[in-house]
Protein backbone atom coordinates (compact mmCIF):
# COMPACT_ATOMS: atom_id res chain seq x y z
CA UNK A 1 0.00 0.00 0.00
CA UNK A 2 3.00 2.36 0.80
CA UNK A 3 4.99 1.65 -2.17
CA UNK A 4 1.62 2.50 -4.51
CA UNK A 5 1.05 5.76 -2.50
CA UNK A 6 4.50 6.59 -3.23
CA UNK A 7 3.99 5.75 -6.89
CA UNK A 8 0.89 7.47 -7.52
CA UNK A 9 2.87 10.59 -5.62
CA UNK A 10 6.04 10.52 -7.60
CA UNK A 11 3.64 10.21 -11.03
CA UNK A 12 2.17 13.54 -10.18
CA UNK A 13 4.78 15.53 -9.04
CA UNK A 14 6.57 14.34 -12.38
CA UNK A 15 3.47 16.08 -14.47
CA UNK A 16 5.32 19.30 -15.75
CA UNK A 17 2.01 21.67 -15.12
CA UNK A 18 2.91 20.89 -11.49
CA UNK A 19 6.72 21.12 -11.67
CA UNK A 20 6.93 24.42 -14.01
CA UNK A 21 5.10 25.99 -11.01
CA UNK A 22 6.90 25.92 -8.40
CA UNK A 23 4.64 24.89 -5.83
CA UNK A 24 7.58 24.92 -3.13
CA UNK A 25 7.81 28.49 -2.99
CA UNK A 26 7.41 31.07 -0.08
CA UNK A 27 4.53 33.19 -0.97
CA UNK A 28 4.80 37.05 0.65
CA UNK A 29 2.06 38.73 3.21
CA UNK A 30 0.36 40.70 0.23
CA UNK A 31 0.30 37.72 -2.23
CA UNK A 32 -1.21 35.63 0.92
CA UNK A 33 -3.70 38.50 1.76
CA UNK A 34 -4.97 38.78 -1.63
CA UNK A 35 -5.29 35.22 -2.20
CA UNK A 36 -7.37 34.63 0.79
CA UNK A 37 -9.98 38.02 -0.77
CA UNK A 38 -9.88 36.33 -3.73
CA UNK A 39 -10.32 32.56 -2.61
CA UNK A 40 -13.42 33.99 -0.54
CA UNK A 41 -15.04 35.52 -3.27
CA UNK A 42 -14.30 32.32 -5.64
CA UNK A 43 -16.17 30.61 -2.83
CA UNK A 44 -18.97 33.07 -2.66
CA UNK A 45 -19.48 32.60 -6.60
CA UNK A 46 -19.49 29.03 -6.35
CA UNK A 47 -22.16 28.95 -3.37
CA UNK A 48 -24.42 31.37 -5.03
CA UNK A 49 -24.09 29.35 -8.51
CA UNK A 50 -25.36 26.37 -6.27
CA UNK A 51 -27.85 27.82 -5.15
CA UNK A 52 -28.91 29.09 -8.08
CA UNK A 53 -29.15 25.55 -9.33
CA UNK A 54 -30.98 23.72 -6.54
CA UNK A 55 -33.38 27.13 -5.92
CA UNK A 56 -33.35 28.96 -9.00
CA UNK A 57 -32.71 32.41 -7.53
CA UNK A 58 -29.89 34.49 -6.57
CA UNK A 59 -29.24 34.28 -2.94
CA UNK A 60 -26.39 36.07 -0.95
CA UNK A 61 -24.29 33.10 0.75
CA UNK A 62 -22.97 33.73 4.06
CA UNK A 63 -22.89 35.63 7.35
CA UNK A 64 -21.35 39.14 5.71
CA UNK A 65 -22.72 41.79 2.99
CA UNK A 66 -20.32 41.65 1.01
CA UNK A 67 -19.27 39.20 -2.22
CA UNK A 68 -17.14 36.99 0.01
CA UNK A 69 -17.02 33.85 2.44
CA UNK A 70 -13.77 34.67 4.30
CA UNK A 71 -13.88 30.62 5.48
CA UNK A 72 -12.94 29.87 2.05
CA UNK A 73 -10.16 32.38 2.11
CA UNK A 74 -8.93 31.43 5.59
CA UNK A 75 -9.15 27.89 4.16
CA UNK A 76 -6.69 27.97 1.40
CA UNK A 77 -3.96 30.55 2.96
CA UNK A 78 -4.08 28.25 5.88
CA UNK A 79 -3.34 25.17 4.05
CA UNK A 80 -0.64 27.24 1.83
CA UNK A 81 1.09 28.27 5.46
CA UNK A 82 0.30 25.18 7.86
CA UNK A 83 0.94 22.28 5.60
CA UNK A 84 3.89 24.07 3.73
CA UNK A 85 6.06 20.88 4.85
CA UNK A 86 3.71 18.27 3.16
CA UNK A 87 3.78 20.10 -0.14
CA UNK A 88 5.89 17.32 -1.59
CA UNK A 89 3.90 14.66 -0.40
CA UNK A 90 0.24 14.84 -1.98
CA UNK A 91 -1.75 11.87 -0.42
CA UNK A 92 -0.49 13.02 3.04
CA UNK A 93 -1.72 16.51 2.20
CA UNK A 94 -4.54 15.31 0.80
CA UNK A 95 -5.80 13.83 4.32
CA UNK A 96 -4.41 16.73 6.09
CA UNK A 97 -6.04 19.27 3.81
CA UNK A 98 -9.55 17.41 4.41
CA UNK A 99 -8.87 17.26 8.37
CA UNK A 100 -7.80 21.16 8.70
CA UNK A 101 -11.03 21.92 6.69
CA UNK A 102 -13.35 19.89 8.95
CA UNK A 103 -11.79 21.82 11.69
CA UNK A 104 -12.46 24.98 10.50
CA UNK A 105 -15.91 24.41 9.41
CA UNK A 106 -16.95 22.88 12.14
CA UNK A 107 -15.22 25.59 14.08
CA UNK A 108 -16.47 28.35 12.19
CA UNK A 109 -20.25 26.38 12.44
CA UNK A 110 -20.41 26.24 16.29
CA UNK A 111 -18.74 29.91 16.30
CA UNK A 112 -21.82 31.61 13.97
CA UNK A 113 -24.91 29.44 15.75
CA UNK A 114 -23.38 30.30 18.94
CA UNK A 115 -22.57 33.88 18.14
CA UNK A 116 -26.02 34.46 16.43
CA UNK A 117 -28.69 31.29 17.32
CA UNK A 118 -28.50 30.24 13.40
CA UNK A 119 -26.56 27.92 11.12
CA UNK A 120 -25.31 28.98 7.90
CA UNK A 121 -25.20 25.09 6.85
CA UNK A 122 -26.79 22.18 7.90
CA UNK A 123 -24.92 18.79 6.80
CA UNK A 124 -27.81 16.41 8.92
CA UNK A 125 -28.96 14.96 6.24
CA UNK A 126 -25.47 13.87 4.04
CA UNK A 127 -23.65 10.78 5.12
CA UNK A 128 -21.08 10.57 7.61
CA UNK A 129 -21.95 14.02 8.76
CA UNK A 130 -21.16 15.33 12.14
CA UNK A 131 -23.64 17.22 14.17
CA UNK A 132 -24.55 18.74 10.67
CA UNK A 133 -21.71 20.94 10.67
CA UNK A 134 -19.26 19.12 8.78
CA UNK A 135 -19.99 16.15 6.18
CA UNK A 136 -17.36 13.30 4.22
CA UNK A 137 -18.88 14.33 0.94
CA UNK A 138 -17.66 18.07 1.23
CA UNK A 139 -14.52 17.28 3.03
CA UNK A 140 -13.43 15.44 -0.20
CA UNK A 141 -14.25 18.29 -2.04
CA UNK A 142 -12.46 20.61 -0.50
CA UNK A 143 -9.17 18.27 -0.20
CA UNK A 144 -9.48 17.58 -3.89
CA UNK A 145 -9.44 21.54 -4.56
CA UNK A 146 -6.85 22.16 -2.37
CA UNK A 147 -4.88 20.03 -3.97
CA UNK A 148 -5.53 22.27 -7.22
CA UNK A 149 -5.16 25.56 -5.12
CA UNK A 150 -1.68 24.35 -3.56
CA UNK A 151 -0.44 22.61 -6.72
CA UNK A 152 -1.83 25.11 -9.75
CA UNK A 153 -3.96 27.66 -8.69
CA UNK A 154 -2.01 29.49 -6.08
CA UNK A 155 1.05 29.52 -8.23
CA UNK A 156 -0.33 30.93 -10.78
CA UNK A 157 -2.20 33.59 -8.93
CA UNK A 158 0.65 34.84 -7.40
CA UNK A 159 2.92 34.87 -10.44
CA UNK A 160 0.45 37.23 -11.74
CA UNK A 161 0.60 39.17 -9.27
CA UNK A 162 4.46 39.50 -9.35
CA UNK A 163 4.06 41.57 -12.39
CA UNK A 164 2.56 44.55 -10.12
CA UNK A 165 4.45 46.78 -8.10
CA UNK A 166 4.72 46.65 -4.75
CA UNK A 167 3.11 50.06 -3.97
CA UNK A 168 0.13 48.77 -5.82
CA UNK A 169 -0.49 45.88 -4.22
CA UNK A 170 -0.50 47.16 -0.77
CA UNK A 171 -2.84 49.85 -2.02
CA UNK A 172 -5.37 47.21 -3.23
CA UNK A 173 -4.36 45.02 0.35
CA UNK A 174 -5.27 47.86 2.66
CA UNK A 175 -8.87 49.02 0.42
CA UNK A 176 -9.77 45.42 0.58
CA UNK A 177 -9.23 45.06 4.15
CA UNK A 178 -10.39 48.06 5.34
CA UNK A 179 -14.00 47.40 3.26
CA UNK A 180 -13.99 43.68 4.89
CA UNK A 181 -13.31 45.12 8.24
CA UNK A 182 -16.58 47.72 7.56
CA UNK A 183 -18.35 44.28 6.60
CA UNK A 184 -17.51 42.51 9.38
CA UNK A 185 -18.52 45.24 11.76
CA UNK A 186 -21.88 45.15 9.80
CA UNK A 187 -21.95 41.60 10.05
CA UNK A 188 -22.09 41.95 14.17
CA UNK A 189 -25.15 44.55 13.88
CA UNK A 190 -26.96 42.88 11.42
CA UNK A 191 -25.70 39.20 9.98
CA UNK A 192 -27.06 38.37 6.68
CA UNK A 193 -29.90 35.81 7.23
CA UNK A 194 -33.05 34.91 5.45
CA UNK A 195 -34.18 31.84 2.95
CA UNK A 196 -31.50 29.91 1.31
CA UNK A 197 -29.20 31.28 3.86
CA UNK A 198 -29.87 30.19 7.24
CA UNK A 199 -31.77 27.54 9.10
Amino acid sequence: MKAMAKKIESTVLSLSPFTELNYERTYSIDSLILMFFAFSGIGWVWEVFLHIIEDGMIINRGVMTGPWLPIYGMGGVLILVVLKSWRDRPMQLLCLIMGLCGVIEYVTSLMLETLFGARWWDYSDMFLNINGRVCVEGLVIFGIGGLFFIYIIAPKMDNLLQRFSSRSKFIVCVFLTAVFLGDLLHMFIAPNMGFGITS
